[in-house]
């Protein structure tokens, strides 16, 4: 008897989820949510933003009544930064979420994660990205090193190759040179080395 098996996901969309620093204790439990709602954990960090810091990523609604109390918040303690995986990950998240107005929340969406982890208004106990645009600028934010789908083009792709790309693949090239390989199948790595610096040349010049 031959067992179906589900074809292999591809998760392109990605989101950001924040537990904030009044739930933290209720992590593990909220982490079991998420995975069961169908979402990967891409990446996981726990940090303790400054006031700063705090400042920066709601940039966004800076001169708004309640910014400083907002900040004030999420400084108070560690949080935990998530990226989540799924197909329509920023939707779903969102909708598992519930209104960002945690006494909203209660009356409209009893069973949302708001509804259950929230306090009131402000101390709402999650975030999630409001939209592609947020969700890249948010990842970002807090992990600089990682690529959001869609792969940059332009000049966000010349600065991700200069950076991160062509010095790598330049020092591994250049130690392959200096041991002068005898073997006939390495030697043909030359061959690719040239072919490899061709195309890094183009690619730095993408616009």
């Amino acid at each position: 008897m031959e067992i179906s098996m589900p074809p292999p996901q591809i998760y392109v969309e990605k989101t950001l989820a924040i537990i904030k620093p009044d739930i933290v204790d209720k992590e593990e439990e909220i982490q079991d949510i998420i995975l069961r709602s169908g979402f990967t954990i891409v990446q996981r960090r726990k940090l303790h933003l400054s006031p700063e810091h705090c400042s920066n990523f709601y940039v966004e609604q800076y001169g708004k009544m309640f910014f400083p109390n907002l900040t004030a918040y999420m400084s108070s303690g560690p949080l935990v930064a998530m990226i989540l995986a799924r197909h329509n990950a920023i939707t779903y998240w969102k909708e598992l979420l519930g209104p960002s107005n945690t006494l909203v929340a209660k009356e409209t969406h009893p069973d949302s994660l708001r509804a259950i982890y929230g306090t009131d208004d402000l101390r709402n106990a999650l975030h999630g990205s409001n939209d592609f645009t947020a969700a890249e600028r948010e990842i970002r934010f807090m992990f600089p090193k990682v690529i959001v789908e869609p792969i940059p083009i332009g000049q966000a792709a010349k600065d991700y190759l200069n950076l991160y790309v062509t010095p790598t693949l330049l020092e591994g090239l250049t130690e392959l040179c200096k041991h002068k390989p005898t073997d006939p199948f390495v030697r043909n790595l030359f061959t690719l080395k040239s072919i490899v610096c061709s195309c890094l040349k183009y690619c730095i010049f993408l616009k």
